[in-house]
């Protein structure tokens, strides 16, 4: 299936090593990137562009600006042009298992006469930066030269020895190949096959992108595709994608926003590393959005892991593994590299919750309970517990918080959200002990429930206007404050299963965060949805928030209006136009959109498992 996109800035695309997050809507390619576990973070080659494709037909330049693209499979990314009495057409595919991408341009003469027509691909490797966060420029040479290995040139990135390879291949013999040293770290390139075209005659060229750590490797990563053709490639990724791409009971395009956030949260917020061939998780692989190549436990496994576990049930046991060995030292740490090491300190209550409730759905939804039996997730759970206890209350049955689920510093250390992601763990843990040895109850529903008595005997503060309501947080000395954020909103305490969304205290406490009183409700704007402090603007996890607690229609109708980011969830939107405000290319959120949009909206077997998430039994 093949899903227009309409007024395209970029159409992000890749696999699992190989990101190509600013394919523009001209055809070209200003960046690619992969990820280091030596560097712990992104490498990107950067151009200006990159790669950019051109066609000549007797002597005239074509112009690539009115491209009409679709995205095949809710993924691969191909337009179609037409100009001069020339159809020309472009298809930008990272294949699924492969270590590159391809990029495929064909002309056809549309014409009754013979045309002569130069086309090819021109571009340069101009800059290279080393992503964590922030992008900076890394301190590398680029070496190109001829390698018999793919008879062409193949571009290194050197330090002591190779640290990246690209390596060109092609599918037919070129007319014209030139290389250009322009600078110690800087390469350009012009590949192109100039031919005569007969009328209604078919001709094309396909470039190989191979990556590598050095010359063999990338030059065999290209052979590789190669070999294996363009079409069976195609087909191969096709396949892949229609055995994972859901379905929902709502319009075409409510399935197509869903599909394509769920692809961009797989190949975006999951990877390989380049060098060791090992898994991550990440915010996003794309460096358009602000804290890019680290990893969250929070926006892996609350945000990005249900949505995998929908399609990939294989891929969401790994991401677990990863959580539970790779980043078990510091579960609950703000945020770490993707070696586990700390990279932003902070402890974070939400955070350290959010793996045993990861692991708690892929338990429901495969039911593999030996999975609890590993002993790095025994050592896991009780890393977590031990954890919980250091941040409790001495007299209390409520536990702290250092930073909020914004990341930014708490007004009061007790959010009443967070305290019920603890009650949530710990019933999950009562769950978890009737079905392993490994886990003894430790009367965890008796916990459950003196922190749901603590909540609703501490938490809990009455409105003249809209009568008792949650607290955001508290500080158990009587002081408290009134706010919500998207990241971690009030209105979950129903999704949670906290409270049945009937209940009064909690419609009191949505009605109070979206009045006229809450400065971050953004009441009778064309985009009506919460924000927060820290983006105050309308937040595309608010979208989410409000799908999965019972707003979906109204949500539903403002996701329709919404242009996002060119489809793809950003942080937050402009309440009047909503276009993209902040945080573009938010991997773990497009997962949450499309999770949320699942559960609002899909099929009969979803709602099963709904009431399995929304209550213990």
């Amino acid at each position: 299936m093949s899903i227009s996109i309409k007024e395209a800035k970029y159409i992000p695309t890749g696999n699992e090593m190989v990101s190509i997050p600013t394919l523009r809507e001209d055809g070209s390619i200003e960046s690619i990137n992969v990820m280091s576990m030596k560097y712990r973070g992104l490498l990107e080659m950067v151009g200006q562009p990159f790669i950019s494709p051109f066609i000549e037909v007797d002597n005239q330049q074509v112009q690539f600006d009115t491209l009409e693209w679709e995205r095949q499979n809710y993924w691969i990314p191909s337009y179609k042009g037409n100009e001069k009495d020339i159809q020309f057409s472009g298809t930008i595919h990272a294949p699924v298992g492969e270590r590159g991408f391809y990029y495929e341009l064909k002309v056809t003469n549309q014409s009754s006469q013979k045309k002569q027509i130069s086309f090819g691909f021109e571009g340069e490797w101009s800059q290279t930066y080393h992503t964590i966060n922030e992008s900076r420029s890394f301190n590398g040479k680029l070496h190109t030269f001829a390698s018999g290995w793919n008879h062409s040139h193949v571009m290194e990135l050197h330090t002591e020895t190779s640290q990246l390879s690209l390596a060109p291949m092609f599918n037919e013999a070129l007319d014209h190949e030139e290389w250009e040293k322009v600078s110690p770290n800087s390469t350009r390139f012009h590949f192109s096959r100039n031919v005569d075209v007969n009328p209604y005659e078919e001709q094309t060229l396909v470039v190989y992108w191979g990556v590598g750590l050095e010359e063999v490797g990338a030059a065999t990563s290209a052979k590789e595709m190669k070999r294996q053709t363009v079409d069976t490639l195609l087909e191969r990724s096709i396949t892949w994608l229609s055995d994972r791409k859901l379905q929902i009971s709502e319009e075409e395009k409510v399935e197509e926003i869903m599909n394509v956030n769920a692809f961009f949260n797989y190949f975006y917020a999951t990877g390989l590393t380049f060098d060791t061939e090992e898994d991550v998780l990440v915010t996003s692989r794309s460096p358009r959005y602000y804290v890019s190549a680290a990893y969250w436990d929070r926006d892996s496994l609350l945000w990005s892991f249900p949505m995998i576990l929908q399609v990939d049930e294989k891929r969401a046991k790994e991401m677990l593994t990863y959580v539970f060995t790779t980043q078990r030292k510091n579960i609950g740490i703000h945020s770490r590299y993707i070696d586990g090491i700390v990279l932003e300190p902070g402890f974070e209550l939400d955070e350290l919750c959010a793996p045993i409730i990861a692991l708690s759905m892929y338990v429901q939804k495969t039911n593999d309970y030996s999975y609890l039996e590993k002993s790095f997730v025994k050592e896991s759970i009780e890393l977590v517990l031990e954890r919980l206890e250091e941040n409790k209350h001495p007299d209390l049955h409520l536990y702290s918080t250092f930073l909020q689920p914004t990341d930014d510093p708490i007004v009061l250390p007790y959010l009443t959200y967070n305290n019920v992601l603890v009650w949530r763990t710990y019933m999950i843990l009562h769950d978890f002990s009737s079905h392993t040895q490994t886990l003894p109850n430790q009367s965890f529903e008796e916990k459950a429930q003196l922190i749901k008595q603590a909540i609703y005997s501490h938490c809990i503060f009455k409105d003249n206007e809209f009568g008792d309501y949650f607290a955001w947080s508290i500080d158990c000395e009587g002081n408290h404050n009134i706010y919500d954020e998207p990241p971690g909103s009030l209105q979950l305490l129903f999704y949670y299963g906290f409270c049945s969304s009937e209940d009064s205290i909690y419609q009191n406490t949505v009605n109070l965060i979206r009045s006229e009183r809450f400065p971050h409700a953004f009441n009778g704007c064309a985009f009506e949805e919460l924000g927060c402090e820290h983006a105050d603007h309308p937040w595309v996890l608010s979208i989410a928030n409000s799908l999965l607690s019972g707003r979906e229609e109204q949500a539903k109708e403002l996701l329709m209006r919404t242009p996002l980011d060119n489809g793809i969830a950003c942080e937050s939107i402009n309440e009047n136009t909503g276009v993209s405000e902040t945080g573009e290319h938010f991997a773990t959120c497009a997962g949450f959109l499309a999770y949320s949009l699942y559960f609002a909206f899909g099929q009969e077997e979803v709602h099963k498992w709904k009431n399995n998430i929304l209550a213990l039994e």
